[in-house]
């Protein structure tokens, strides 16, 4: 089966599942569900569970993302992802939550999140690296691994920073700023021709020079007065 088809399939029956649990018990009943399931079928009860849940209830995205990452701290990254593509506006906050149920695993909540929601990837970085002290460096290398345009413009903001403490936020702001000043300087590199002043026309009547009338002139010129 497809690994779409079986996505969704695995959805669907986790929707059935979980639709008769009250809102207050849904991300117990989600975590319980992933840590009950076989090993090689977590990850797709993971993202099946998660999904459903996310699906019932919109609101419990982080706090079923949170209890998932407790109960199986290794599925915290396919738990955050999953919930963060179904809901793009909480993806900050899933991974804030996910982070928090397992520090250990938070450059790879970041990869996860920041591939699902990928213009989001200051604040989910940032609510992280909050999140977990200490984890600025292995945050930063998970949004250069999600978002490879920033890598260079990453590592070159961490050799250039001073301060005592790593800030996520200003190492991004960097990392951006010298990625949109490349991007100009290609646009402005691969210009058109160059104008020159405008063209000003002769004054006057224009004549057709053939080859009657064309001929030596004489010295002084023409007498144009004379018949």
């Amino acid at each position: 089966m497809p690994v779409l088809a079986k996505d969704a399939s695995a959805t669907s029956r986790y929707q059935q599942v979980l639709a008769a649990v009250p809102a207050p018990e849904l991300p117990a009943k989600a975590a319980e569900l992933v840590k009950q399931a076989k090993t090689r079928d977590v990850a797709t009860t993971t993202v099946g569970v998660t999904k459903a849940a996310v699906t019932i209830n919109s609101a419990t995205a982080p706090s079923v993302v949170g209890a998932i990452s407790r109960a199986v701290p290794d599925m915290a990254d396919v738990a955050a992802g999953a919930a963060a593509a179904e809901q793009p506006k909480q993806a900050a906050a899933i991974a804030k939550a996910a982070a928090a149920a397992a520090p250990s695993k938070a450059g790879k909540i970041v990869v996860a999140v920041c591939r699902a929601v990928p213009k989001d990837y200051r604040s989910v970085a940032v609510a992280v690296a909050q999140t977990v002290p200490g984890s600025a460096k292995e945050v930063l290398a998970a949004v250069a691994s999600a978002i490879p345009e920033l890598k260079s413009g990453v590592e070159a903001a961490l050799t250039a920073y001073t301060g005592d403490t790593i800030s996520v936020a200003a190492i991004l702001d960097q990392a951006s700023d010298s990625l949109n000043g490349t991007a100009a300087a290609k646009g402005s590199s691969a210009r058109g021709p160059t104008v020159g002043p405008p063209f000003i026309p002769l004054s006057g009547t224009v004549t057709t020079i053939t080859p009657d009338t064309s001929g030596e002139v004489p010295t002084g010129g023409r007498d144009y007065a004379k018949p």
